[in-house]
Formats: structure tokens, sequence, C-alpha cells
């Protein structure tokens, strides 16, 4: 008779983003920063709900 293997779970060295690892972000408007200083313009900065990343859009 062989031996029995306890199989363990992997460690999990990063929080796995679901869809926006092949992203598909859910963004959101972030209205804490809406003047951008080094441009001197007005910019809309959207921020993902799931993941947090962000992209700056100028108006």
């Amino acid at each position: 008779m062989g031996q029995v293997l306890e199989f363990r779970k992997p460690d999990r060295k990063a929080p796995r983003k679901g869809l926006c690892q092949h992203d598909i972000h859910k963004w959101e408007v972030c209205k804490q920063k809406q003047f951008d200083v080094k441009q001197g313009k007005l910019v809309t900065v959207y921020r993902c709900v799931r993941c947090g990343k962000q992209k700056v859009k100028a108006l």
C-alpha cells in the first residue's frame, strides 16, 4: 500500500483581483482630487472599486 499525501492549499502572495486581473475594472469617480497642479487643468480621477487602480482623464 502507498503512502497517503496530505495536500496543502498554496499560500496567497497577493490578493486576487477577480475581473481586474483581465482588465475589466469597475470604475467610479473619485471626487476628492479634481484639479491637477502640474497640468493646471481640471481632471476626472477614476478609481477601481475592487482593486484600487486609478486612471486620470483630462477635460
